[in-house]
């Protein structure tokens, strides 16, 4: 497992999408310690909720188990597009 990013200026709605496509376990890793598994719905809203003060995401970091949805996020950080990949 390996940081991938911080988060800041982010869409939500997209990146819930994009975690909820994610093939292994990503964690929300706070500046306090807390790991959040943002697979769970439960942890979405609870991670989420803690970070967001004011419509400001503060320090926190995503850290994933696959290299693959590490290459997706960090597409999605640099880019803010998200991959749709085809069904096979």
């Amino acid at each position: 497992m390996s940081t991938v990013w911080s988060l800041s200026n982010i869409d939500v709605n997209d990146f819930l999408k994009l975690i909820d496509s994610c093939k292994g376990n990503i964690y929300l890793v706070t500046g306090e310690g807390d790991k959040l598994n943002l697979k769970s719905k439960l942890c979405q809203l609870v991670g989420l909720s803690r970070l967001i003060e004011g419509g400001i995401i503060n320090d926190a970091s995503l850290v994933c188990d696959s290299i693959e949805d590490e290459a997706v996020l960090v597409r999605y950080k640099l880019y803010k597009v998200i991959d749709e990949a085809p069904e096979a």
